[in-house]
């Protein structure tokens, strides 16, 4: 079968116009809603002139930030960010180390998690407050460090070089 030049340029012109109209179809699918007119007001229902309706007028479904923020859990907006890393006496990254987190007037810990493939970890307190960082690692001594989130800073960055533990403790 033998094509002409003229029947091939007809065929693209084709896809071409085929290919824009689904392309401003899209467009116009994925436009915003137009805004309701301006005489309205939120919560209030638009009624046609004529028509009587017994019903209440619709409450408006938007509700105030802090109920809804309950309803879907805490915000972190507020939350300090303590960010580190942990090393070997030799300079290697530490994974598997156990951290743990505890305001500094308290005894119990709060907060824990363990180190990454590269010796990373991080951690999410409320802000305000002394906080006290204690690293484990078999063996190695642990380590203890103190961090303030009460700076208006919402991260700190810490790097912890771990020490080979006596003799007395593997």
């Amino acid at each position: 079968m033998r094509v002409t030049r003229g029947s091939s340029i007809v065929r693209i012109a084709a896809v071409c116009a085929a290919a824009f109209v689904c392309l401003a179809v899209t467009a116009s699918a994925q436009q915003p809603p137009p805004p309701p007119p301006a005489d309205s007001q939120p919560g209030q229902t638009n009624q046609q002139p004529g028509s009587s309706s017994s019903a209440p007028p619709a409450q408006s479904s938007t509700s105030s930030p802090s109920s809804s923020s309950s309803k879907r859990g805490k915000s972190h907006a507020n939350d300090f960010l303590v960010i580190g890393t942990v090393f070997t006496d030799k300079a290697y990254a530490l994974p598997g180390a156990h951290v743990r987190v505890r305001r500094t007037r308290e005894k119990k810990f709060r907060w824990e998690t363990y180190t990454n493939s590269r010796g990373e970890f991080a951690v999410r307190v409320p802000q305000g407050d002394e906080y006290e960082i204690v690293v484990i690692a078999k063996g190695f001594a642990d380590q203890a460090n103190p961090v303030s989130a009460k700076s208006g800073i919402s991260e700190d960055t810490i790097v912890y070089r771990m020490q080979p533990a006596s003799e007395g403790k593997k």
